[in-house]
C-alpha cells in the first residue's frame, strides 16, 4: 500500500479493494492448488505473490498481489517469486495464467514478458481508482501440458 500511495497516488479505495479481495482469497484458498507466498527480511515484508488457481475463472489461474519492497528491488527477489509462482501453476496443471496491472510499471512488465506473458488488452478501465491505464497479460499454457479445469 505504501508504494502505490507514494508512487501512484492510490488511496483508500485501492487499499480496501485489495484487502477485501485478499481476505476472500485466503478464506477459500486450496493449499494444494493455490499459492500465497511471502518473503521476509527479518520482521519486514520484502515481497509477495499469489497464484489463484481455484478462483481464476475461465481465463486460467490468476497471478495476484505481486509486490516487492523498494529496498528489495534489483535484488532478484521479484524474479524468484515469479519463478516459484509460475512453477507452481505449471505443477498443478493450471493451464494459462493471467494478471491485471497498469501501464507504467516497466520493470514488472519486462519480468512478465520474460516469463511468457503477452499483453492481451489495455483499457481506460481503472479498477484501482488511481488514474491509470489498465492492462491484462496472458501466459498461455505450456505446450503439451495437461490442463485441468480451474474449478473442482
Amino acid at each position: 500500500m505504501d508504494y502505490y500511495a507514494a508512487e501512484w497516488g492510490f488511496g483508500q479505495a485501492f487499499e480496501t479493494k485489495v484487502a477485501a479481495e485478499l481476505a476472500a482469497f485466503l478464506a477459500r484458498m486450496d493449499p494444494v492448488r493455490d499459492l500465497f507466498l511471502t518473503a521476509w527480511r527479518g520482521d519486514a515484508l520484502a515481497g509477495s505473490i499469489s497464484m489463484d488457481v481455484t478462483g481464476g475463472g475461465p481465463d486460467g489461474a490468476h497471478l495476484r498481489w505481486f509486490v516487492v519492497a523498494g529496498s528489495e528491488r534489483g535484488s532478484g527477489l521479484g524474479k524468484e517469486l515469479m519463478r516459484r509462482a509460475i512453477e507452481h501453476a505449471d505443477s498443478v496443471a493450471a493451464g494459462p495464467v493471467w494478471l491485471t496491472t497498469f501501464a507504467g510499471l516497466e520493470a514488472a512488465r519486462a519480468l512478465y514478458e520474460r516469463h511468457g506473458f503477452i499483453l492481451s488488452s489495455e483499457s481506460e478501465n481503472d479498477q484501482w481508482r488511481g488514474g491509470v491505464r489498465e492492462q491484462m497479460f496472458m501466459r498461455p499454457a505450456p505446450a503439451g501440458a495437461p490442463v485441468e479445469s480451474s474449478h473442482p
